[in-house]
């Protein structure tokens, strides 16, 4: 994998850990909504991912690293990843709680209300581990760059 590969790499891995943090947050925003738009308790949200192929770079970036791969004799079996990118957000369609409370205008017949599925620790659990992923990834860009840095200066004798 070429030193833009590794960049392009990990900046895929910060968008979807930028996403994923999103979503969450959005989650954890609704975690009391008991009325929607579309009716009914707020669902949580999750983000699907799926790895990217090698041919969804895009410009001149992506025409360069296909070129040095192929003349590498790249193969998809050795394991090299090329990023990753969200496949689509879906809704958990688990249904909520149901607390009594017969007063409340989104009660049922029987006086029931629907509360959220959204478990707020699990939620914070989930934007921690997000949180870290952005951060290796951005710690990874960092170090790329220094690479680049240190392969610069041997290359001008300094």
């Amino acid at each position: 994998m070429s030193m833009f590969g590794s960049i392009d790499t990990a900046a895929s891995g910060l968008t979807a850990e930028r996403l994923r943090m999103d979503v969450i947050s959005n989650n954890l925003a609704n975690a009391n909504t008991t009325r929607t738009a579309e009716g009914g308790a707020y669902h949580r949200r999750y983000v699907v991912f799926q790895p990217r192929e090698l041919n969804e770079k895009g410009g001149f970036l992506g025409y360069l690293d296909t070129a040095i791969r192929r003349k590498q004799g790249y193969n998809r079996n050795r394991g090299q990843g090329n990023g990753v990118r969200a496949l689509r957000i879906q809704e958990d369609r688990t249904p909520g709680p149901l607390v009594y409370d017969p007063g409340n205008p989104d009660a049922n017949e029987q006086g029931y209300v629907e509360r959220p599925n959204v478990n707020p620790v699990a939620e914070m659990v989930d934007m921690i581990t997000a949180s870290r992923g952005y951060e290796a990834n951005a710690t990874t860009i960092q170090a790329a760059k220094s690479m680049a840095q240190s392969a610069l200066k041997m290359g001008s004798g300094s």
